[in-house]
């Protein structure tokens, strides 16, 4: 049986791990490049088990960069003008980024539940990124998201086993 993590433990449970995993990658990292389809199904089986609904910390905490595209496409969904959807919900971040102007996510309900779920922004498609091509690129920010998604975390744990 698949033990939950606690996404509310997660930043304590990654501060405990790091060092090992951030040792391993040095150690490791040809083997690592060279494992994007095992890294790309340990992702697909822990990602098939967990219920992303029961955490939706990643929409409580983290927020997405928003590309043109994106706006288009969430202000078409939103029927509403482009112009309109960037004045009501984002802002230009210190990165000069678009970003939502504020977390947790708008479009995130009490169930968790995205309320733009088939156009959200590319960002939040991808994620967590564990099914990335070239996974060794974003290891450690994967290290810095396994705080966020136990996903993320339960990824770097197996990765040690290939």
């Amino acid at each position: 049986m698949h033990t939950k993590i606690d996404y509310k433990t997660l930043p304590d449970l990654v501060l405990k791990n790091q060092g090992e995993w951030i040792q391993f990658f040095k150690k490791n990292r040809k083997k690592i490049e060279a494992s994007d389809l095992k890294i790309h199904a340990i992702h697909q089986r822990i990602s098939d088990k967990t219920n992303c609904l029961e955490c939706g910390n990643c929409c409580r905490s983290l927020g997405p960069r928003i590309t043109d595209k994106d706006v288009e496409r969430l202000a078409k969904a939103l029927r509403m003008k482009a112009v309109d959807f960037i004045a009501n919900y984002l802002k230009v971040d210190e990165d000069e980024d678009m970003v939502f102007k504020s977390m947790p996510c708008p479009f995130l309900g009490t169930d968790n539940y995205c309320a733009v779920y088939e156009n959200r922004p590319k960002a939040c498609r991808e994620y967590p990124h564990t099914d990335r091509k070239k996974f060794y690129q974003i290891y450690n920010l994967s290290i810095q998201n396994a705080s966020t998604c136990p996903i993320v975390y339960e990824v770097l744990e197996e990765i040690k086993k290939i």
